[in-house]
């Protein structure tokens, strides 16, 4: 990752007219794990805790490689809601996301994937729940994973007037990489979130 934000920071300045991107998104805790999710089979946990959040980023590199890949520097702020079991609280991430644009039908979809690094004032529940389960441990500090899927809304329904308008799905993931960061070996939290997403 660190070899990779070198390349975009080394790169032309961008002539892109909308270099900006702004998130907005809501999500609810999965009990299934990271892979298992991806596959199609997500199922709500039990605590029903949830997620609200703003995703800002600024484009590093557009059409990275020659390829139809956008990349950005995001920052996102977000309230988990704890839905009782403890004090609601906020986190902070830091991260890079690669979009892959497929343009086709007058329209665009983006595949993303970013990774970086997320903070939180508490421990989440579904965290606590999963590391005693798992005879793991817990930490503020993690590894942050975002995978998601949209498409242009914007240019669906008005046209290039309105185009950079996203409605998508997203896989918000925290967890310690098999051991990697503060000896968070099992566990973390997934929430499946839906956003909308504008560049500008």
């Amino acid at each position: 990752m660190t070899s990779l934000l070198a390349f975009a920071l080394a790169a032309p300045t961008l002539s892109a007219s909308e270099p900006y991107s702004l998130r907005l998104g809501w999500g609810i805790a999965d009990k299934n794990d990271f892979g298992e999710i991806l596959s199609g089979e997500g199922e709500f946990d039990t605590a029903k805790t949830h997620v609200l959040g703003i995703d800002a980023g600024y484009l590093l590199a557009e059409n990275l490689w020659e390829k139809p890949i956008d990349l950005y520097l995001k920052g996102a702020l977000y309230r988990f809601y704890e839905n009782g079991y403890q004090k609601d609280f906020w986190e902070g991430v830091l991260y890079l996301k690669a979009y892959y644009n497929l343009d086709g039908w007058n329209n665009r979809m983006r595949l993303g994937v970013g990774e970086g690094f997320s903070y939180a004032y508490r421990v989440p529940v579904v965290e606590q729940n999963e590391a005693l389960h798992k005879g793991s441990a817990t930490s503020r500090f993690l590894n942050y994973l975002d995978v998601s899927i949209d498409i242009d809304i914007g240019r669906m329904f008005g046209g290039e007037t309105y185009k950079d308008i996203y409605l998508g799905y997203a896989l918000k993931h925290r967890s310690g990489i098999f051991g990697l960061i503060n000896n968070v070996r099992k566990g973390g939290s997934n929430y499946d979130m839906i956003y909308l997403e504008m560049r500008f």
